[in-house]
């Protein structure tokens, strides 16, 4: 549970705020008087949910405690002994992490008395509000409980009261979490972590008995997981050819149908059927009409017993996201949809029997359920734990990455759809037209990892910059934007989001600015210009979205003065190597592999495709479709191929590490971790780089 915990966003977390109140604060003799705990659920204080007694003592009080917190032996007459309360205690605060004022003292003082009963108090994740107020604020004169209260503008609680004290500390904590998340300091592990450094710097001096310690980690079981669903896609396991019928098919017609071609079931509407406008009849349905109506039902129309809406998968999805979607909706026939939309096939159980997967599985649906932004937080904490699950079973970096990238799609997608619904109930209306949200960049390859910001965007069917529709789309982009950032996608420094102009408008403005960019001829104007062709809708009206991808990509091929500015754009390979061969590191002792590599490869491939009118998402997709045409560097693309892959290897293996230790994620890898072999393999792979100029260069001249 520590790791999983770890990954939560702050605002997110679920906690408990505690405190105690005591005879003194020498722990080795200190007695527990009272004790106070309050849930923290969702981003806010649940008052309600609250754990708070007084404790029998059998020791004098002295007279400066009781000056403190007014509590006299007479005040304890009839309380219970910490022997009867330690088990609701433990329940209280199970698998939450722990949130106080100075709350070492208060662990300490809990594992004082539970050694004192013969018991052992399992020290939990903790975090101490005084020091994640120094982190948010180092220049406050004081980070006392009431100084914060104060600077946080946050109403006073009864003072030196357990109960008092445990609600101002969750307070508190909630209103530090929006500073903490601007200063870069976003989940738990990553607050525990930075205060760790807080207390190691003041080391100096010897810290007391009940300096707050780091749990000791013994190692979360990973879950465990069939692979096979993350490694293979819908499209391979799906009955092509569903059986399409109109909806006015009788249903001896419909039962005639399934047992022709043996299947069971059949879809109801238009030839070119969409999950919106269609139904299915399955073989349950007609055994209940038949159950209902008798051989009369033979002749009523099929569409009477049919489900409507009819639920789908994409069938470039994972097998997982097909596994959770028919759990979660407890269903047994899943409609396949190609990217325009249209239903190409079925998924049964039948396909799917010999598939098993853990917990991990439910991630992608429980981000499709997730009613809130705090409770999209807590589902999306368990990504990490889900690649590194993912990677000890052997599963390739890149087909994680495409597994991240779907969940990242999942995750906008989601966002998008509490936004809209948020403008509904502010009074703002329903979107004005059509429209689809889309990502861009590596959630848009299917190559993103866990280092990520917003790389989104807006198209609409119609409006004018600046028009009444814009405007609705620009609220939406904004909140959009916030609930990502809250859920732990940072804000793009870049400003490549929908919230700005340049990533907002209609379809007939997307299409102008394509012409715009092709006809430019400066490649200052070309910035972040590049990652738009590499757009994925994931809400929305998507066959539109697809309709104008590939209408920009069609635009795009062999308009040579506009990809040598993309490539000049992109500038020379970054030099990997020192002059000697070794891997050249900047003053941390890393690699950032994303700027050296990655990044040159991932635009390479992208040139290229472009050029040649090859519409693919990803990267290792192009690399493959231009190594096709047979116009030379077959073996230098398949070798950039595998650098590709082992390039995100090194990477993601780096970000799982500095997650584990609350470190925030990046692109930058330490060599020293990475192995001798794999170093090795890395030089090769950096000293190759220079062949992507000349592949550039020879492509785009040929």
């Amino acid at each position: 549970m520590p790791n999983l915990l770890q990954a939560t966003p702050l605002f997110a977390v679920r906690g408990v705020a505690l405190d105690a109140e005591t005879t003194g604060l020498d722990v080795k003799r200190a007695r527990m008087i009272e004790f106070a705990a309050v849930h923290l659920d969702g981003g806010r204080l649940d008052r309600a949910n609250a754990f708070q007694s007084l404790i029998a003592c059998d020791v004098e009080i002295p007279a400066a405690s009781r000056a403190v917190h007014g509590l006299d032996r007479e005040a304890l007459r009839g309380a219970p002994a910490f022997e009867v309360l330690y088990p609701g205690i433990t329940a209280f605060l199970n698998e939450r992490v722990v949130i106080g004022h100075t709350i070492g003292f208060d662990i300490a003082m809990l594992t004082k008395e539970a050694e004192r009963i013969g018991q052992r108090f399992v020290q939990p994740l903790a975090l101490d509000i005084r020091l994640l107020a120094q982190l948010a604020e180092p220049g406050l004169p004081s980070y006392s409980l009431e100084a914060l209260g104060a600077w946080l503008e946050i109403a006073p609680q009864e003072r030196h009261r357990a109960l008092g004290d445990a609600m101002a500390a969750g307070l508190v904590f909630l209103a530090l979490a929006p500073r903490l998340r601007e200063r870069g300091i976003r989940t738990v592990g990553e607050a525990v972590a930075a205060s760790r450094r807080i207390t190691d710097a003041m080391a100096g001096a010897a810290p007391p008995a009940w300096e707050l310690r780091a749990p000791a980690r013994d190692g979360d079981p990973l879950p465990k997981l069939d692979s096979y669903p993350y490694r293979h896609r819908v499209r391979e396991v799906m009955r092509a050819d569903p059986v399409i019928l109109p909806e006015a098919t009788a249903v001896a017609e419909a039962l005639a149908a399934m047992t022709g071609r043996g299947v069971s079931s059949v879809f109801l509407g238009a030839s070119e059927a969409h999950p919106a406008t269609t139904a299915i009849l399955t073989e349950r349905d007609l055994l209940r009409a038949l159950g209902r109506h008798g051989a009369e039902a033979l002749a009523l129309p099929a569409g009477r017993f049919a489900s409507r809406p009819v639920v789908a998968v994409p069938a470039d999805a994972f097998l997982y996201r097909a596994i959770g979607r028919m759990s979660a909706r407890n269903i047994r026939h899943l409609a396949v949809t190609d990217d325009e939309d249209r239903i190409v096939g079925v998924v049964t159980p039948l396909k799917l029997l010999q598939l098993r997967a853990g917990t991990a599985v439910a991630l992608g649906d429980d981000i499709d359920a997730a009613p809130d932004a705090p409770a999209l937080g807590q589902i999306w904490s368990r990504l990490p734990l889900m690649a590194r699950a993912l990677l000890a079973e052997d599963v390739p970096a890149r087909l994680i990455a495409a597994v991240i990238a779907r969940e990242v799609g999942a995750l906008t997608r989601r966002a998008a759809i509490l936004a809209e619904a948020e403008l509904v109930a502010e009074g703002a209306g329903p979107a004005p037209c059509a429209h689809a949200v889309l990502v861009l960049g590596s959630a848009g390859r299917g190559e993103s990892l866990l280092a990520m910001d917003q790389d989104n965007a807006l198209v609409f069917a119609e409006g004018e910059p600046e028009g009444e529709a814009d405007r609705w789309f620009a609220r939406l982009g904004r909140r959009m934007a916030a609930i990502l950032d809250e859920v732990g996608v940072p804000l793009c420094k870049g400003g490549v989001m929908a919230s700005e102009p340049a990533f907002r408008g209609s379809l007939a403005t997307w299409r102008q600015r394509i012409a715009q960019w092709l006809g430019r001829s400066s490649p200052e104007d070309l910035l972040s210009v590049d990652i738009v062709f590499d757009f994925k809708a994931v809400h929305g009206d998507k066959a539109m979205a697809e309709r104008l991808w590939r209408d920009a990509w069609a635009a795009a091929r062999g308009q040579i003065p506009f990809l040598k500015l993309l490539a000049e754009n992109a500038g020379q390979p970054a030099a990997g190597l020192t002059l000697f061969g070794g891997l050249r590191t900047e003053d941390d002792g890393r690699i950032d592999l994303k700027r050296t590599g990655l990044k040159d490869i991932v635009t390479t491939a992208r040139l290229l495709a472009l050029h040649h009118g090859l519409p693919r998402h990803a990267t290792q997709a192009r690399l493959e479709a231009v190594a096709e045409l047979g116009s030379g560097g077959a073996s230098d693309l398949a070798e950039i191929d595998r650098d590709h892959a082992l390039l995100l290897d090194c990477i993601l293996s780096q970000q799982l590490a500095d997650i584990a230790e609350g470190l925030s994620p990046s692109n930058r890898v330490a060599p020293g971790t990475i192995g001798k072999a794999r170093a090795g393999d890395l030089k090769r792979a950096l000293g190759r780089l220079s062949i992507l100029d000349d592949l550039r260069r020879d492509q785009l001249s040929g």
